[in-house]
């Protein structure tokens, strides 16, 4: 089927970028940007800059290969990671094109998204990529690794904060069902039935952990409640309760004046992009009208977004670059992520609009920037409204996504949403069996009606009791297969305020743990 002529196209242009930014010795790795964010304010002693590979951004970019059809290209990026993986399982936060980790930080997205690469181009490419046991061995690693340390990221997608993220816990969750699929086919199905179990408990808790309710924001914008960007855990790993307020420390020009309780962020629109979440499902339309009183902005070329409320990545309100400090500016980027939102919702007309917006957010050069420019002009630092600031330029996650949003728009459906997620959680609206427990999340409260799965690292057995130490039981360990260890506790039959204690021996090293754990059934 043949598209309308567009006023500016970026199609061309934007496959370039892609093409452009592969190393020509390391096949496959493919870097964030050629550009150094303002760095004709820098020195030579900066070293990394976007000159590096990030796995989020090479997993998107690989995406945008697919639907561009450059399959060949696609498989070196999956070949790439292979190469590249940590023998623990997880990607380094960002790396040299020759594999050597740069910064320390641990994003469990960026683990999650090679698995989806993989379910991606078993669904569009099955013929290529051959049997899913030649893939096995690096999907196996991955997921264990999320079994092992999620669902709490060290870090957000922005290489900033730890905690309970939206975006972070749908790449997570679909990664596992994902992972689950390609387990079955090659007969791991005791691994399979884990890899399911944990996602529907933390797909489950979503809203446990990062839906806010009740707070001030909520009565000034006038819903019950919204997603935050992310929530931090406690000391026991648990989510911290979503209450106070989180002022704006630098306000975004634009951005709403009232103080906003929590920090918010397009990045729960994941929640639908990945499968989790209905588009029309009323917390997802809650939080679109915080999102949007909060942190859209209206610029010559139509609406765009902020990152987040308090983004200090930017230039200083006098246009001067960022050094460290300075305000967030719009992303064109989120852009391409609300027209996926809004494609899905069935409102295709305003879909085929904000990709205008990303069209228009560039110069005669046609490549997309991290950042546009949301003040009045200021011709001698060469910015405008709508237009390019000193960030990254071209920033090729931005040109990848316009390359999705154009497949999307296509064929009338997101392009890259997994459909295991989409059919569990939005059409069979799949309840979770467990409720888990673990030593990076230790929950004081079990919702009532769910067994209590613990997860343990190592072989063990819980020494437990449901009646205050009246009576007691052993329950043994049984290994997933993944890396992991879990004791099933059948507390589904007990009743609201029964509290359930329990201490653990390590048969290998003959030892007690020496610490009573306590959960009360809620």
């Amino acid at each position: 089927m043949d598209e309308p002529k567009r006023a500016k196209d970026l199609y061309r242009t934007s496959t370039a970028v892609l093409r452009s930014h592969e190393s020509k010795s390391l096949l496959g790795g493919i870097i964030a940007s050629l550009s150094v964010p303002w760095g004709f304010n820098k020195g030579d002693e900066d070293l990394g800059g976007y000159h590096l590979v990030w796995p989020r951004d090479l997993i998107e970019t690989a995406g945008a290969l697919v639907a561009a059809g450059a399959l060949d290209d696609a498989f070196r990026v999956l070949r790439y990671l292979e190469v590249t993986q940590e023998a623990d399982g997880h990607w380094a936060q960002n790396l040299w094109l020759d594999g050597r980790p740069y910064w320390a930080g641990l994003q469990m997205d960026e683990t999650s998204f090679p698995v989806l690469l993989v379910d991606l181009l078993r669904r569009e490419a099955p013929e290529r990529l051959g049997t899913v046991a030649r893939w096995w061995p690096m999907v196996e690693r991955a997921a264990g690794f999320i079994m092992r340390n999620g669902p709490v990221t060290q870090q957000d997608r922005w290489e900033e904060d730890a905690g309970y993220s939206p975006f972070t816990l749908a790449a997570e969750i679909a990664a596992l069902l994902a992972a689950a699929d390609l387990a079955d086919a090659i007969g791991r199905s005791t691994a399979a039935s884990y890899l399911r179990d944990t996602a529907d408990s933390w797909n489950e808790n979503i809203e446990r952990w990062v839906y806010a309710v009740d707070t001030d924001l909520c009565s000034r914008i006038g819903v019950e409640g919204y997603y935050v960007r992310i929530a931090p855990a406690d000391s026991e790993g648990a989510a911290s309760p979503l209450e106070g307020f989180v002022p704006i420390k630098n306000r975004p020009p634009g951005a709403s004046t009232a103080l906003a309780s929590h920090v918010i962020s397009p990045d729960f629109l994941a929640l639908v992009r990945f499968g989790l979440r209905a588009p029309d499902d009323p917390r997802i339309l809650n939080t679109i009208k915080v999102v949007d009183a909060v942190l859209r902005v209206a610029l010559p070329q139509g609406p765009c977004w902020y990152r987040y409320n308090g983004d200090g990545y930017g230039e200083h309100e006098d246009g001067s670059p960022f050094d460290g400090t300075g305000i967030g500016r719009p992303w064109p980027l989120l852009a391409g992520e609300r027209a996926h939102y809004e494609l899905s919702a069935g409102h295709k007309d305003m879909a085929e609009a904000l990709l205008s917006v990303l069209e228009h957010s560039t110069d005669a050069s046609g490549l997309i920037s991290e950042q546009v420019w949301d003040g009045p002009d200021i011709p001698a630092r060469e910015l405008f409204k709508g237009k390019s600031t000193g960030s990254a330029r071209p920033l090729v996650w931005a040109h990848a996504e316009y390359i999705k949003l154009r497949r999307s728009l296509r064929e009338g459906t997101i392009f890259d949403q997994p459909r295991q997620t989409l059919q569990r959680y939005v059409f069979e609206n799949r309840a979770a069996e467990f409720f888990g427990w673990r030593f990076n999340n230790k929950p004081r409260t079990l919702p009532c009606g769910k067994k209590l799965r613990i997860i343990l690292l190592t072989a063990g057995m819980a020494h437990w009791s449901d009646d205050e130490w009246k009576t007691t039981h052993d329950t043994y360990s049984c290994d997933t297969g993944l890396g992991v260890y879990a004791i099933d506790l059948p507390t589904h039959t007990l009743e609201s305020g029964r509290k359930v204690a329990f201490t653990f021996y390590w048969p290998e090293k003959r030892r007690w743990e020496g610490t009573d754990y306590l959960v009360t059934v809620e």
